[in-house]
């Protein structure tokens, strides 16, 4: 393992060295020991004295170093130059063995140039929550970027009320968001543009070097990802909440983390964030959103592609979309992987969630019951003569696909989690955090690692919210 600084190198000109400012009293309170054996992280990091030495003295090997990327983001809609890292710095990025590079990325640094008025600092709720739910959407198999260490401290910042103040560190393959590349093309400096397009292909996509259009893969490959990332996102019920181009990762993986959740009850209209008042990123206006993102991003490549080109690539994303939702959605249903006309009555069983209000993810488990049967079914719903007639194609389509049956229900238990990050889990964690002990973050991190195993003695965290955790409110605000 070495450290690199190639983003602050070869881009100097569109960044701004940034030192780190220490919190009070710091803490090591969460450290993800999985994530930094596997990017060869060294051992010492692990201990709080080596890390906050190496975080916050001038010469620390994550200080010296340290960067706030400029970028651009189209925000609800409206275009914004004015965004950058406000609160985060880039450390450095890790190179492995086998060359494989991570960022290190702080999120709580203190003051930018691109802060504006704000404190630079996160707080210890938005963190907490960062941190559960990178490491539950990456054990669901969902792309992501990952927490590497969670710091805690007595420095109150001010939001809404006073909080306590806390770091992030996470880790991914880089931090280029959409916004970069429109925040170079919407103010015309075509040169650096050229440059961040050159360093993207180069340190990030070097197989499409030797493609005939490099430019036109790269968009491609940009549109793929960002199709599968939100076929996952649909199949398993997970709402982000600021789909903002700035919050959108040109490698395809969930980003930016704040008034996210995972569907309680099934609502295709749902919206968790309480600031998104036109409902622009409700769970099923998701998929749309990712597509208007694409072709936002899609303009900074007009001085390489033509406009035909530009459609050929975004034309990808509806098909790659749909075609990767049902093979996602035949899997919970334990239909085989190359099954058709099954989505009828995927929609079918979507649709009577939604009429009765049932509970997206124990309906989904319900169906891998080994004793499963149409009085149980039927007994899930309000709407019992409904669900009875689906159940009874849904059993046809399986007689018909001849598949073992457990053989089907080891797919269905791989593919229909028994366990989620639900919002209330998470606030159940900060409260006791707050108070000063970080044993629930622990419990449910341990939870959440194997969503799809049985897990018996967890029980209790596979349960629907109680009246409170139905209804919270979150905002941005962090």
């Amino acid at each position: 393992m070495h450290f690199d600084h190639s983003y602050a190198q070869k881009l100097s000109n569109m960044v701004s060295q940034v030192r780190i400012s220490p919190l009070l009293e710091p803490e090591l309170a969460l450290y993800n020991y999985q994530l930094a054996e596997d990017i060869e992280l060294k051992n010492e990091f692990s201990q709080a004295e080596t890390l906050f030495r190496e975080l916050f003295e001038p010469q620390g090997q994550l200080n010296q170093h340290a960067i706030a990327q400029k970028y651009g983001g189209h925000q609800f809609g409206g275009w914004n130059p004015e965004l950058g890292d406000g609160r985060g710095l880039l450390l450095a990025e890790v190179i492995t063995e086998k060359q494989t590079s991570w960022d290190l990325h702080l999120k709580g640094a203190g003051k930018t140039p691109y802060s504006r008025f704000g404190d630079g600092r996160a707080v210890l709720r938005s963190t907490i929550r960062e941190y559960l739910a990178s490491e539950a959407l990456h054990s669901l198999g969902i792309p992501t970027s990952r927490a590497l260490c969670l710091i805690s401290s007595q420095e109150i910042v001010y939001r809404e009320q006073p909080e306590t103040g806390a770091m992030l560190i996470r880790a991914c393959q880089s931090h280029i968001r959409f916004g970069h590349f429109e925040y170079f093309y919407q103010t015309k400096q075509l040169d650096k543009l050229d440059n961040l397009f050159k360093y993207t292909l180069q340190k990030h996509y070097p197989e499409l070097l030797n493609h005939d259009n490099p430019h036109y893969s790269l968009l491609e490959q940009i549109v793929l990802a960002t199709a599968d990332l939100i076929a996952k996102w649909q199949a398993y019920g997970f709402c982000h909440g600021v789909m903002n181009t700035d919050n959108m990762s040109i490698h395809g993986i969930t980003f930016d983390f704040g008034p996210y959740a995972f569907l309680d009850t099934y609502a295709p209209d749902y919206i968790c964030n309480h600031s998104d008042h036109n409902g622009r990123y409700a769970f099923d206006q998701q998929p749309s959103v990712a597509l208007w993102n694409l072709n936002a991003l899609a303009h900074a490549f007009t001085p390489y592609l033509s406009i035909e080109q530009i459609k050929q690539a975004l034309t990808q994303y509806e098909t790659r979309l749909q075609t990767q939702y049902a093979e996602l959605m035949g899997l919970k249903f334990g239909f085989k992987k190359n099954s058709s006309n099954h989505m009828t009555l995927v929609n079918d069983w979507l649709a009577l969630l939604a009429q009765d209000k049932r509970d997206y993810t124990q309906s989904f488990r319900l169906l891998c019951d080994d004793n499963l049967n149409i009085q149980k079914v039927a007994d899930h719903f309000i709407d019992r003569a409904k669900a009875e007639s689906w159940y009874t194609s849904y059993i046809a389509k399986l007689a018909e696909e001849s598949i073992p049956k457990n053989e089907r229900l080891v797919t269905m238990k791989e593919a229909n989690p028994k366990f989620i990050l639900r919002n209330y889990l998470a606030q159940n964690a900060i409260n006791e955090a707050e108070k000063g002990s970080f044993d629930e973050c622990k419990r449910l991190l341990k939870v959440l690692s194997n969503p799809f195993d049985e897990q018996p003695e967890f029980d209790r965290y596979a349960q629907t919210p109680p009246d409170w955790g139905q209804s919270m409110e979150i905002s941005c605000s962090s």
